[in-house]
C-alpha cells in the first residue's frame, strides 16, 4: 500500500472546509484564514495546492507523467527518446520534431510547460503570502519558498530570462522581465537560507516533499549548471551541497538479482511502486486515475506487446534512438530495460530506424523502454509508477563531475564506479574523464527528465545525430511562447526565434 502524501492529506482537508454549508446554524467558534495556516493542518493544506502542480497529468500540467509537457519537451529535444511519425499515419510530427531541433513558439509543449510554471509559482507566491501572515511554522514558510525556487529554477533552465514575481498583486502584463542571472541569484538566496529550516524527516509525510536532503539536492543542481545560467562555474559550490546530502543517510539501492521483478533485478524498484528511500530523496507520488500518472512504459510499447505482457494495450509511441541504445554494455543490467529484436506474439522491434517523420518510421521499428514497468492499478492510461525526481546515484555523479572539473579525477574515480558497479559493470581502469561522466549519467539516468540539461552542460546538446544536422546555438533555449508575448508587451523573445 502506498504512504498517503501532502497531495491526498491536502484534499481530504480542503473537502472538509468546503462542505458545511448550512447558514443557519449557530456559529460559537471561528477559525480565521491566519489561524487556520498558522495550525500544522492548515500549513500542509497551503502547500497541498502547491505540490499539486508537480504530479504529471492531461494537458502538460506537471513535472512528468502525463504528456506534451515539461517532461516531453526536455527529454525529447534529448538524445535519449523520441516519437516518431509512423508510415501507418501514427503519431502526429510534434514530437519528432522536438528530436529535430525544430520547435516553434507557437508549440504546445512550450507553451504548455510556460503555463504549468507560472501556474505553479502562483500557486506558490499564495502559499507563502498564507503562511507568513499566518506566523506559520518556519519549516513549513521554507518549504513553500523551496518550492518557488524549484519552479523558477525549471524556468531559467528552459527560457533563460523570464518573467519574475513574488507578489501576485499583479497583472500578467506588467510583470517585468529579470535576467537569467538575476532570477539564479534569487533561487540560490531562497535556497541558502531556506533549505537549512527544511524537516530531516525521510519517509512517512515528508515521502514526496521537500524535506532538507532533497533542498540540498536542488541547490546542487543549480549550482552544478551555474556556468550555463551565468558565465560563472560554481562547482565548489555544488560539491558542499552534495556532501550535506550525504549526511542525509543516503546509499545506492542494491542491483542484485530479483526473481520477482519483471527485470530481475532489485534496481528497478528504483521505478516502481512505493521508491524505496534508501537512494530515493524526491519523488512523484502517483495512483493512477487518483493522484497523477505514469504514462512511459504504456506510451513506449506497441499494443499487442503491451496487451501481453500486462493486460492493457500500449501506445506504440516512444522510442529510443539507435545511437544512444547501443552505448550500453551487454552486461549492464541498466540494458534490461530495452525491448528490441523479436518478443514473440508478431511482435519485431528493429533496432534501427530509418526514418522519424517523412515518411516516418515502421509500426514496429525502434528499441522501447519498460524502466517504468506499469505498476497497479493501472490501465491504457497510465499507470502507478512514482517517478524519481531526485535519486542519490546523481548526487554521486554530481561530485564525481564537480571533483573532474576541480581538477581531483582521483578523488571523483569511487564514486561513478559505485554507480558501475551496482550496474554489474567494472570499475573503471583508469580515472575518469569528463566524457565517462557524461556517458555513465546518460546510462544511469535515462529517462528521468535530466538529459536536456546535461547535454548543454558538456557541450553535446547541438551535435548532429542520424537525423539532423548540427543545430544553432539558440537552440539551447525554448522560445518564450507566442501567447506570453501577446499578454505581456514588454517581454522580449529569445535570439534566434
Amino acid at each position: 500500500m502506498k504512504i498517503k502524501n501532502i497531495l491526498i492529506t491536502g484534499s481530504i482537508c480542503f473537502l472538509f472546509l468546503v462542505g458545511c454549508t448550512n447558514i443557519d446554524e449557530n456559529v460559537y467558534d471561528k477559525y480565521s484564514a491566519d489561524d487556520f495556516y498558522g495550525s500544522a493542518q492548515g500549513a500542509d493544506v497551503a502547500l497541498a495546492s502547491v505540490y499539486a502542480q508537480v504530479g504529471g497529468n492531461w494537458d502538460g500540467v506537471g513535472y512528468a507523467g502525463a504528456d506534451r509537457g515539461w517532461y516531453d519537451l526536455n527529454c525529447f529535444s534529448s538524445d535519449e527518446q523520441v516519437i516518431p511519425h509512423r508510415t501507418t499515419g501514427d503519431w502526429e510530427l510534434d514530437f519528432a520534431r522536438l528530436y529535430k531541433h525544430e520547435w516553434l513558439p507557437t508549440d504546445s509543449f512550450i507553451n504548455n510547460t510556460w503555463k504549468w510554471l507560472y501556474k505553479s509559482i502562483f500557486n506558490a507566491n499564495l502559499a507563502v503570502n498564507q503562511l507568513e501572515k499566518s506566523n506559520a511554522e518556519p519549516s513549513k514558510i521554507a518549504e513553500a519558498k523551496v518550492l518557488r525556487a524549484f519552479f523558477y529554477y525549471l524556468l531559467i533552465d528552459d527560457f533563460g530570462d523570464v518573467p519574475f514575481y513574488t507578489d501576485n498583486n499583479i497583472t500578467v502584463d506588467q510583470i517585468p522581465q529579470s535576467s537569467r542571472k538575476e532570477v539564479y541569484t534569487f533561487i540560490v538566496k531562497e535556497l541558502t537560507d531556506n533549505v537549512p529550516l527544511l524537516s530531516g524527516t525521510k519517509g512517512g509525510n515528508y515521502y514526496g516533499r521537500f524535506n532538507k536532503w532533497a533542498g540540498y539536492t536542488l541547490l546542487a543542481k543549480v549550482y552544478l549548471n551555474a556556468q550555463v545560467y551565468t558565465g560563472t562555474p560554481e562547482w565548489d559550490k555544488c560539491l558542499a551541497a552534495c556532501n550535506k546530502v550525504s549526511e542525509g543517510g543516503y546509499s545506492l539501492h542494491s542491483g542484485a538479482a530479483n526473481a520477482s521483478s519483471p527485470m530481475g533485478n532489485k534496481y528497478y524498484e528504483l521505478f516502481g511502486d512505493v521508491l524505496p528511500d534508501d537512494e530515493t530523496i524526491l519523488s512523484i507520488f502517483v495512483t493512477a486515475n487518483v493522484v497523477s500518472r505514469n504514462i512511459f512504459t504504456i506510451r513506449s510499447l506497441n499494443g499487442p506487446d503491451a496487451k501481453a505482457l500486462f493486460g492493457s494495450s500500449g501506445w506504440n509511441g516512444t522510442i529510443v534512438p539507435e545511437d544512444f541504445f547501443l552505448k550500453y554494455a551487454d552486461q549492464d543490467i541498466r540494458k534490461k530495460q530495452f525491448r528490441f529484436g523479436d518478443q514473440g506474439g508478431g511482435v519485431n522491434y528493429a533496432v534501427k530506424v530509418a526514418s522519424l517523420d517523412n515518411p516516418g518510421a515502421a509500426p514496429q521499428a525502434g528499441v522501447r523502454d519498460t524502466k517504468f514497468y506499469p505498476v497497479t492499478p493501472m490501465d491504457g492510461g497510465g499507470a502507478s509508477n512514482d517517478f524519481p525526481i531526485y535519486r542519490y546515484a546523481d548526487v554521486l555523479l554530481m561530485k564525481a563531475e564537480c571533483n573532474v572539473r576541480l581538477g581531483n579525477a582521483t578523488t571523483a574515480k569511487p564514486f561513478i564506479d559505485l554507480v558501475r558497479q551496482r550496474a554489474g559493470l567494472g570499475v573503471l581502469a583508469a580515472n575518469p574523464t569528463l566524457d565517462d561522466i557524461y556517458n555513465e549519467r546518460g546510462f544511469e539516468l535515462n529517462w528521468e527528465g535530466h538529459r536536456r540539461q546535461d547535454m548543454i552542460r558538456f557541450d553535446k546538446f547541438l551535435l548532429a545525430n542520424n537525423f539532423r544536422g548540427v543545430s544553432a546555438g539558440y537552440r539551447k533555449l525554448f522560445p518564450i511562447p507566442t501567447a506570453a508575448l501577446d499578454a505581456n508587451k514588454g517581454l522580449k523573445q529569445n535570439t534566434g526565434y
